[in-house]
């Protein structure tokens, strides 16, 4: 009993955020769907004016008066940031994108599986001008669902798929809080922007000096994040900065330091991220009434192209690169998987749903074109989820050994 208690005391952070990330994404798939019945019943006038109730002060102009959707899009979700850069910083520094070797497919996956959507998007709807901003909306690959997807299917999908979808969505969530920082940044506050700076500064100043308690790096994130929303920088991006600054202790070869602060913070933070932030944040923002949804509205530009990129794009890229990858001796196959389900996978890469919506908010301030961009994210991350889920459930489980030619 003992050495069980020891096991799963010294579990990786990996392995139990990816037990409670499966557990989390189903209860998003719960969540949005209750958004769709709330915004589509008698329950609909309730629920848009829970969203949109003021509930707060006016922080900074560029907002106005804070509100239920507010305090969660750019309050909350700046710590499912911190947890993404907490993910980030310990896989790259002592994890399963440690070595080049490691990141190679990952990265070039990732790299494909973000560019070969916002090309099918702007094929779509890059006619239109107006439309042009939301070509990042199906670049991004929701982990939690997609996780949760694949829990649906135990054995079926071995835990190299997992891992390798947990690494590119991770490569993914990189290149997605870029873009934010570099193409969905309002008119920037300088002074306000210098003094994010000195306190993100004082923060890496304390992890150099070794400090580790947890307490003055979380008094000054909550500061970080206040300067970094008046700069007009989104300000989820605090919570990544935050994140690289939290000191973590190497432990090469063995499990992740438990007295390091970094291992604390993410243990502590995934399960309210998993079945709290992310459940919540499903719910405000996939509500959207289908009153007036025709065949001919669900075909126009954007929500046709931000579908398409999601389904089509995601696995075209993915795919192909992985194909590509193995074939030119770049990278080996994920081990003990066929082509089949690797095809599975880069087909639940298409479900977009959380980063997707986020960076849909940002894209599109009319409400006409964030209804028309929640449909096109939602058709998209379902027909995604629906056929790798079939895909991966009727894949025949392979039975030669990674890297060999079929």
């Amino acid at each position: 009993m003992a050495s069980v208690e020891a096991s799963r005391a010294g579990r990786s952070a990996l392995r139990t955020f990816l037990a409670s990330e499966a557990a989390g994404g189903i209860i998003l798939m719960a969540t949005a769907a209750l958004a769709m019945i709330s915004a589509n019943t008698a329950f609909s006038d309730d629920y848009f004016h829970f969203i949109h109730a003021v509930t707060g002060p006016q922080l900074t102009p560029k907002l106005g008066p804070m509100t239920v959707h507010l305090w969660i899009n750019d309050g909350l979700m700046a710590i499912f940031f911190l947890l993404v850069g907490l993910e980030i910083k310990r896989e790259f520094v002592d994890g399963h994108l440690s070595t080049w070797a490691d990141r190679r497919l990952p990265v070039i996956s990732a790299t494909a599986g973000m560019i070969f959507p916002a090309a099918v998007y702007l094929g779509i709807a890059g006619g239109d001008p107006q439309l042009v901003r939301g070509w990042a909306i199906p670049a991004a690959t929701d982990i939690a669902f997609a996780i949760g997807v694949l829990a649906l299917l135990g054995s079926r999908a071995p835990a190299s798929l997992k891992l390798f979808l947990t690494t590119v969505a991770i490569v993914d969530d990189m290149g997605a809080v870029a873009i934010i920082a570099l193409f969905y940044t309002a008119e920037l506050n300088l002074a306000a922007l210098f003094a994010a700076l000195m306190v993100w500064l004082t923060m890496m100043a304390l992890n150099r000096f070794k400090v580790n308690a947890l307490w003055p790096y979380l008094l000054l994130a909550v500061l970080l994040w206040y300067a970094t929303l008046l700069s007009g920088v989104h300000a989820t991006i605090a919570g990544v900065l935050a994140a690289f600054a939290i000191p973590f202790r190497r432990t090469l070869a063995a499990p992740d330091a438990e007295d390091s602060v970094l291992h604390r913070l993410e243990h502590a933070l995934a399960k309210p991220v998993a079945f709290f932030i992310i459940p919540i944040f499903g719910f405000v923002n996939a509500g959207v009434s289908l009153d007036g949804v025709t065949p001919a509205s669900l075909l126009a530009p954007l929500p046709l192209g931000i579908a398409l990129g999601l389904f089509l794009g995601k696995q075209l890229g993915i795919f192909g690169s992985v194909w590509l990858s193995v074939k030119f001796g770049i990278a080996t196959r994920p081990k003990d998987a066929n082509w089949a389900q690797v095809y599975g996978v880069a087909l639940l890469c298409g479900i977009g749903f959380t980063m997707s919506l986020f960076i849909g908010g940002l894209a599109f301030i009319d409400s006409t074109q964030n209804d028309a961009v929640k449909i096109g994210v939602l058709m998209g991350s379902l027909l995604s989820a629906l056929c790798g889920y079939a895909v991966l459930r009727f894949a025949a489980p392979n039975l030669k050994k990674s890297g060999e030619s079929e």
